[in-house]
């Protein structure tokens, strides 16, 4: 994209006039929190107990001392040999917040479905303080709209042009995990919020596809620089494990 070379009065004047709509759109964002804020909840009835380094956990006991928690279904399927790199930036995203968050009554934690044996050495590797517990001996992934079988995702596949209409990420990232496709689509990234009130965990929130991109923080920085996001039909193909870049 060519950009004009203009003197820096005229640049001044475009500048306060993205400013003024910039201001709208944060005031927009304002009112868009306030009311996730708003939103009902709704009882976690069922008891769910992971897997973590340190033993056995429930959801109650991942809030640890605070009233709230954000958990974030990170792609690692049983049958995975790493995690999914683009999920893998979002690890390194959630960890460079988590002692702000718990500054702030909110726990933060991983979970996914591989055994927490492969979590705990994945975690080392990456260099990541978040607890992560694994969800592989329950029914949490699937119940809370992270997680489905394989025989569903290879029936969903199974039909007329679907694995033809696959972006080119999803086989990069089967490549990359060390799965099949169906495998590796039967895992989804979603953040969910979580409330505790006298001994009760609720739902309060949930998010996933492009508005996952609250704890993508490297597109609101390339969203300000000329260059853009600059994927196209590439989309995320660029993204790597932090210590796989060249």
């Amino acid at each position: 994209m060519d950009h004009k070379v203009v003197d820096r009065n005229v640049w001044n004047a475009a500048r306060a006039a993205l400013l003024t709509y910039e201001k709208e759109q944060t005031r927009r964002e304002d009112e868009l929190a306030r009311r996730r804020r708003e939103l009902p909840w709704v009882e976690i009835e069922k008891e769910y107990v992971f897997d973590s380094e340190g033993g056995r956990r429930t959801l109650a006991e991942l809030l640890g001392d605070h009233s709230q928690l954000v958990l974030y279904h990170l792609q690692f399927g049983p049958t995975y040999d790493a995690a999914c790199p683009v999920n893998s930036s979002i690890g390194d995203c959630l960890n460079a917040v988590f002692p702000h968050l718990g500054a702030h009554d909110v726990s933060l934690a991983l979970v996914s479905r591989a055994p927490i044996e492969k979590l705990t050495a994945y975690r080392r590797r990456m260099g990541w303080d978040i607890p992560w517990v694994s969800a592989g001996n329950t029914d949490f992934s699937t119940d809370l709209g992270a997680a489905s079988t394989e025989e569903q995702m290879e029936e969903f596949l199974s039909g007329p042009g679907v694995l033809d209409s696959l972006p080119p990420i999803v086989q990069q990232n089967v490549d990359a995990t060390g799965t099949t496709v169906a495998a590796y689509l039967a895992e989804s990234p979603v953040l969910n919020v979580f409330a505790l009130r006298e001994g009760t965990v609720y739902l309060t929130y949930t998010t996933t596809a492009r508005g996952l991109e609250c704890v993508m923080n490297y597109y609101d920085v390339l969203d300000r620089v000329p260059g853009g996001r600059n994927e196209g039909e590439a989309f995320q193909t660029w993204i790597r494990r932090r210590d796989e870049y060249a």
